[in-house]
């Protein structure tokens, strides 16, 4: 698969297929748009894919608080557009694992991506820097979650299903539905009376039983007793009774809800928001809030640099006074760690003030040169005699910082 070059092709093409295979990267005009606006400030144009993508990611999460439907479907397909790679190697690792369910390397690539709301509600860059990072993960394991799921659904009767499927599973399945609170409530309390009801035949332990048949009369008369009373202790709304038929076509509209929550159906990115059929997504950054977010991100994205710097260098600075002479290192530890002066360091060590003055300044001096060059090295730092001055000044609080 051939990679994308730059930020505004990885935040606004997607991957085409073509007989199982990667055919070429098809670009989103819309998207494009917005990328290029974003990266009309000289300044952000040697930003980060890590960047941006924590960019977006901050954008869907503000306006979905706020409810700005346009903005947010914006920010989550610059970041679908974003995991186009990473959902690709998952769908291939997949394709491996589970071989013997024939799927094919597009079909893990659209279930993937249908775990994109999961990968927004799950993030958190507190914890979780690098959005990429996570999603991969994400990816991977939703793949294999939904394989394994259709590998069992697929063998199930519905009755089996409804007795191995979980109340999570359950609840977020009639979410996807579209039901309110209350009918949700009511279905599980049917599945549950379901599940204390129905005990198949045969003596086989109904969680490794795959092909249970259909509740018979008496067992749906029994739910629906159940049903009818529990409904005034366990339902906010208790509503009104259920007969038999009733029950049974609740409970096959939970494993018509389970079934379509297993087998997602992945849209186009590219489909236009529900009454807007006739055109594109309206092309508007959120202007204010994006530049307040752009600088937060930008500081917050400095502030790591300097950090990791500062560490870099206290490895580099304790890596350096090992390798000085012990004299040396003696010298640093009194004068610093315990606070002596240069008179009392002298008469300690039975020496001439004007020794110790010279072994404290040539220990400070090669600290320093070897500063210096780790500067130009890892930095890219050109050295001036103020930048220098500078890192002696910084040196010196280094020092008295490490032994105090």
């Amino acid at each position: 698969m051939r990679l994308r070059q730059n930020i505004v092709a990885i935040f606004s093409t997607f991957l085409q297929f073509e007989a199982d295979q990667f055919s070429h990267w098809s670009r989103d005009p819309q998207l494009h748009r917005s990328m290029k606006k974003c990266l009309a400030e000289q300044s952000l144009k040697e930003r980060s894919e890590r960047f941006w993508g924590l960019y977006w990611y901050k954008i869907w999460e503000t306006s979905s608080q706020s409810q700005q439907k346009a903005h947010t479907r914006q920010a989550r397909s610059h970041l679908t557009a974003y995991l186009q790679e990473a959902g690709y190697w998952a769908a291939k690792k997949a394709t491996t694992d589970f071989r013997q369910l024939n799927y094919e390397v597009s079909d893990c690539f659209q279930i993937a991506l249908s775990s994109v709301d999961r990968i927004l509600q799950g993030f958190d860059p507190l914890q979780t820097g690098n959005f990429k990072s996570y999603a991969s993960i994400v990816l991977s394991n939703h793949i294999r979650e939904i394989l394994r799921q259709r590998q069992e659904i697929d063998i199930c009767s519905p009755w089996a299903l409804l007795r191995k499927l979980s109340q999570k599973r359950l609840v977020e399945s009639l979410q996807q539905a579209g039901l309110s609170t209350e009918t949700i409530n009511a279905y599980v309390l049917v599945w549950k009376c379901f599940k204390s009801n129905y005990v198949p035949s045969g003596g086989s332990p109904p969680t490794r039983t795959r092909q249970l048949p259909k509740p018979d009369n008496a067992t749906l008369e029994a739910i629906a007793n159940q049903y009818n009373q529990d409904r005034y202790s366990q339902l906010n709304v208790p509503g009104s009774t259920l007969n038999p038929q009733t029950i049974e076509q609740y409970l096959l509209d939970c494993v018509k809800a389970a079934r379509a929550y297993l087998y997602p159906t992945v849209s186009s990115i590219n489909q236009p928001t529900p009454g807007q059929e006739s055109g594109e997504l309206v092309d508007i950054l959120p202007e204010s809030e994006s530049e307040s977010l752009l600088g937060d991100l930008i500081t917050q994205e400095e502030e790591q640099q300097r950090l990791s710097q500062q560490a870099q260098m206290n490895q580099t600075l304790t890596a350096i006074l090992t390798q000085i002479t012990p004299d040396l290192q003696q010298i640093l530890d009194l004068y610093y760690g315990q606070g002596l002066t240069q008179k009392e360091i002298a008469q300690q060590l039975e020496t001439k003030q004007y020794t110790v003055s010279r072994r404290l300044t040539k220990a400070k001096q090669t600290l320093l040169l070897k500063l210096s060059q780790w500067s130009q090295q890892t930095l890219h730092i050109s050295l001036t005699s103020d930048i220098l001055n500078s890192m002696s000044t910084v040196l010196e609080e280094w020092l008295t910082n490490h032994y105090q």
